[in-house]
This record gives structure tokens, C-alpha cells and sequence, in this order.
């Protein structure tokens, strides 16, 4: 194991905040459909996520928090409210915050416009996962950093050493496979790294977090420190530069994109590490979807990064990868009894809303099964689709970087 210490990498935190219209109106129709979007009439976690920064002994970095907001009619409203948390964190901690949100972004694609460059546009959005975390790379890269952190607003800093941490290794040489990308992991509310769900009887055939865990403690329970690894976490994350202006999010994965990016990773030949030093509390607010919405987020998202992996062809700058290389998760959820494990864990939950007496809930259950068959199976290649998405964001990314558009960029930050 290779380690510089006498580098100074230039590091830009980024934080995405989501937040959905107040408590009496919920979602409609439309909306952007996000785990836990802050109500605009609720505090939030964020104002929490960025006092916790001040744990922190190095400061020596940017701060960028993202405003998105699941509806176009609340986006002024929503920026307003992030501005003032900001100004309220800024005036207590004395650090310089960022904000980005939708007006700066539509400033951004104006100028793309002007440059007769409108293809890049739709690479740069502020709705779904995948593309809020590409503005978590792009951003940096526009501020000329070396290396993005990509952090959540429902975490904690208690590790005073995170910082430090996070830039260790980082552009390093490890068993001779460079470290252009690691992951640190999550501390439950107990200060465990497991995940702890009770069970119920569909898990039987849909065991989810006992494979989780079992990942969790073979890779962020066992040394060494740094380690490649099969899954990531999306708001543990550290990418260095020749990382993330080659390789993007793929928008098409509408959830479990941290793992998905993971897959994107290796397919393109780079290696994806995990530092079992690095951890962050996650205290999320508690879930308000229904347990068959959720596995039905997680048969879309499996079914999709399997076909990914199936559609694989052989090119030249590409790296073949198999399921096993994601044992035991999630490369578990990758075999071909994914629609059997489905069909079996369905069954079993629909029966399981009946004796609740809860007929719709009993109803979504069964279409999970179907939907596992149709409409969850991509009407296109993934494969082929990424391809051409990582040519147009390496191109976006030169360009972007490209010191007279950089500039007039950042004159909109």
C-alpha cells in the first residue's frame, strides 16, 4: 500500500437537500419522488448536518449545498428557505457555504444555449438521484477541486478526523490499482454499522438486509483499512477528479444509485475501494412509504443493474464484470432467481396486508410481481445506453472545464 502524505488535495463537500411542499399538501401528481423530502413547513435535518461540520479539525474545503425541490411551483420558496439556513449555519460557525439550486442551474443551460451547446443540457438536472448526484461531481469540477465529497443532509459529523480521512489514499496506489474512488460507510442511530429491520415472513424469500450485513461485516468489519468493494454508500463518498469527469451517474437508475455508479465504475476499468476508518451517523427521518412501494423501488432498481451487466459486450476501454464480483450484495439480487425470489416475497406480503385487512396494499404486493416481468425490464440496452452517456459526460465535462466557459460558469454560482 502506496501513500503520499505530503499532497494537499483541493476538496469540495457537497450536500444535496430535498424538500417537497408543506405537511398538508404532501405529493401530487407530478412531483419528484424522493425518500424523505423535507416539508416546507418542517425544519429538516440540514441546518443539524451542517453545524455538525464544526466537529471537524479540517476545514480546509468548500462547502456546496444543493436546494432541489420536487415541484417547479415551490423552487423560488425552496431556495429562500436553504439561503436562510445557510446564512443561520455561516453566522454561528463562520465558514463559507455555496448554495446551488434551480435558478443558478437554468443560468447554466442559458449559457450552454448561447454556446450552441444544448446537448449537455439534459446531462445536467436538478430531478432524480442520478442526476443530483452528477451535479455533486460537476460542481466540483467547476470549482476547480480535486477531489468531490459527496455527504447527505440527514447525517452527522462525529469523527473530528473525517476530513483527514477522507483525503487519505485518495490518488494513491493500492496493490497496484490506483484509488480514484472510496467509500466510508454508515453508524446507525446505535452506533452500529448493521442494518437492524425487523423480520417479517416475506423477508424469508427477500432477505435484503441479512445479505446486507453480511457484506457489511466482510468488508467494513475485517482489515485492511482499504478494501474494494461491492457496495457503496452514496453519502459516504469521496471522487477524485479523473474520476468524475469520466464516469457519471446514470440517470436511468431511479434508485440504488450509489451502487449502480459503483457498477459504472468497474465496467470503465477503475477500482472502487472502501475505508473501513471513515464513517458518518445517518439518522434519517422515518420512512412514510409503504413497505410494497419500497421492495417495488428495489425490484426496479436490481432488475435494471442486472440487465446492465448481462447486455455487457466486449470493448476495448471497457472491463467485463460478473455478478459475483458483487457478492454477497448485492450481487445476491443479481441471479437469475431475482423474479422467483420476487414472486415468493409478494405472495407472501399481499397475504400478509389481507389478514391487515389492507385490500390495496394486498393489490400493489401481487402487481410487484407482474410489473418484475414488464414494465421493471429496460425497453433499451443498458449497456449500450451508458456507453453513449459516458462519451457525451466525458465531452460535457472537457468542455465545461475549458477555462472561458469554466469562468463564465462560475459567474452563475
Amino acid at each position: 500500500m502506496i501513500k503520499n502524505k505530503e499532497k494537499t488535495l483541493k476538496a469540495t463537500m457537497v450536500i444535496p437537500s430535498y424538500w417537497g411542499r408543506k405537511s398538508d399538501v404532501g405529493w401530487r401528481e407530478g412531483d419528484a419522488v424522493y425518500d424523505h423530502p423535507t416539508p416546507l413547513d418542517k425544519e429538516g435535518t440540514l441546518l443539524r448536518a451542517i453545524q455538525s461540520i464544526s466537529i471537524l479539525k479540517d476545514k480546509d474545503f468548500q462547502l456546496v449545498i444543493i436546494a432541489v425541490a420536487t415541484a417547479e411551483d415551490i423552487q423560488e420558496e425552496v431556495e429562500k428557505i436553504i439561503s436562510d439556513i445557510i446564512k443561520s449555519a455561516t453566522s454561528n460557525m463562520g465558514i463559507d457555504i455555496l448554495l446551488f439550486s434551480h435558478s443558478h442551474l437554468g443560468k447554466i443551460h442559458h449559457l450552454l444555449k448561447s454556446k450552441g451547446k444544448e446537448e449537455y443540457i439534459d446531462l445536467l438536472k436538478l430531478r432524480g438521484y442520478s442526476n443530483i448526484r452528477n451535479l455533486c461531481m460537476f460542481i466540483p469540477h467547476i470549482l476547480g477541486s480535486d477531489i468531490a465529497v459527496l455527504i447527505d443532509d440527514d447525517e452527522i459529523f462525529e469523527d473530528p478526523e473525517f476530513m483527514t480521512k477522507a483525503r487519505e489514499f485518495v490518488g494513491d496506489k493500492i496493490d497496484g490499482k490506483t484509488v480514484y474512488a472510496k467509500a466510508g460507510f454508515y453508524l446507525q442511530v446505535d452506533g452500529d454499522y448493521r442494518v437492524k429491520k425487523e423480520f417479517q415472513p416475506w423477508m424469508e424469500h427477500w432477505d435484503q438486509y441479512k445479505r446486507m450485513n453480511e457484506a457489511f461485516d466482510k468488508i467494513i468489519g475485517t482489515q485492511p483499512r482499504m478494501k474494494e468493494t461491492p457496495f457503496v454508500f452514496g453519502g459516504n463518498m469521496i471522487i477524485h477528479r479523473n474520476l468524475f469527469i469520466t464516469i457519471p451517474f446514470d440517470p436511468h437508475a431511479r434508485r440504488g444509485e450509489d451502487i449502480d455508479f459503483l457498477i459504472n465504475v468497474r465496467m470503465f476499468g477503475f477500482s472502487f475501494f472502501l475505508d473501513n476508518k471513515l464513517s458518518i451517523k445517518h439518522l434519517p427521518p422515518p420512512k412514510t412509504h409503504p413497505t410494497w412501494m419500497r421492495l417495488r423501488e428495489d425490484i426496479y432498481r436490481f432488475i435494471y443493474q442486472r440487465a446492465k451487466i448481462i447486455n455487457q459486450k466486449d470493448i476495448e476501454v471497457m472491463t467485463r464484470i460478473k455478478t459475483e464480483d458483487f457478492d454477497p450484495y448485492p450481487g445476491y439480487f443479481f441471479r437469475d432467481d431475482l423474479e422467483e425470489k420476487i414472486e415468493k416475497a409478494c405472495n407472501i406480503l399481499s397475504e400478509e396486508y389481507i389478514k391487515q385487512g389492507d385490500q390495496e396494499g394486498s393489490r400493489e404486493a401481487k402487481k410487484n410481481i407482474h410489473l418484475a416481468r414488464t414494465d421493471a425490464v429496460p425497453k433499451f440496452d443498458p449497456f449500450f445506453k451508458l456507453c453513449d452517456l459516458q462519451k457525451r459526460w466525458q465531452d460535457m465535462m472537457e468542455y465545461t472545464g475549458k477555462e472561458e466557459i469554466r469562468q463564465g460558469i462560475l459567474e452563475n454560482l
